[in-house]
């Protein structure tokens, strides 16, 4: 107990002094993990609708590769994505290793399956017959995508919620592609993850508060937003 309210101490400390180092490593942590989701989001929830609603040969193929990909090890994504970007690598070119683009990638990886998946549940429990309604109403396509979107935004932000949640507490991906270089691929969780090693428990403690409040308040503020428009319906 002892240990948890120094740690806790720490984190005030930390917060209020602004230390530099803190704040770098806290804006970062933001900074890749917002990317990730957002890129997640964008390819995640259209490849969801499409898969959710388009029946073709293979999709059942396709949703069991998507949902095995939502228990995808972060480690195994880092291993795959390390090997992509190695110097004797596909992508090895573009220098891209121990960078923060690499463990956008990464955060990526792991999180696009969860948006797909839950988004393409979301739309597979849409009632048909109300698909067919909107379209004898003379609904253009993108119309229908629209009204079936707004039918279904408390799925799509439940899927982003989880998505966010894994980006956020990810360490194993980003400590491989990124190396937690301080200064530049640094985030809140490799730091912890290092500050254990050292035995610095005290700092590893207070980061992981700052962690946990900064996940605290995206994750309210998306759920907030959810239960709001559930609330004007």
């Amino acid at each position: 107990m002892d240990l948890l309210l120094e740690g806790l101490k720490k984190a005030i400390e930390m917060v209020l002094a602004a230390d530099p180092i803190i704040v770098e490593i806290t804006l970062r942590t933001l900074k890749v993990s917002m990317t990730a989701i957002i890129i997640s989001t964008l390819i995640g929830i259209p490849l969801g609708m499409f898969l959710g609603l388009v029946k073709f040969p293979g999709r059942k193929l396709i949703l069991v590769i998507i949902n095995i990909g939502m228990g995808l090890p972060p480690v195994v994504a880092g291993l795959w994505i390390t090997l992509l970007l190695w110097r004797s690598g596909p992508l090895g070119d573009y220098s891209l290793l121990y960078t923060e683009t690499a463990i956008i990638i990464a955060q990526t990886l792991v999180s696009l399956p969860i948006v797909t998946a839950l988004t393409a549940t979301a739309f597979q429990q849409i009632n048909e017959k109300m698909i067919l309604q909107v379209k004898a109403l003379g609904a253009t396509r993108l119309q229908l995508v629209w009204i079936l979107m707004k039918e279904s935004k408390l799925a799509l932000l439940a899927a982003i919620i989880a998505g966010f949640g894994r980006v956020i507490a990810e360490v194993g991906a980003a400590m491989m592609v990124g190396g937690n270089i301080s200064g530049d691929t640094r985030i809140l969780t490799t730091s912890i993850v290092m500050e254990v090693s050292k035995g610095n428990f005290d700092i590893a403690l207070a980061l992981s508060f700052i962690l946990m409040t900064l996940a605290f308040l995206i994750t309210f503020l998306l759920t907030f937003l959810q239960q709001r428009k559930r609330s004007h319906e």
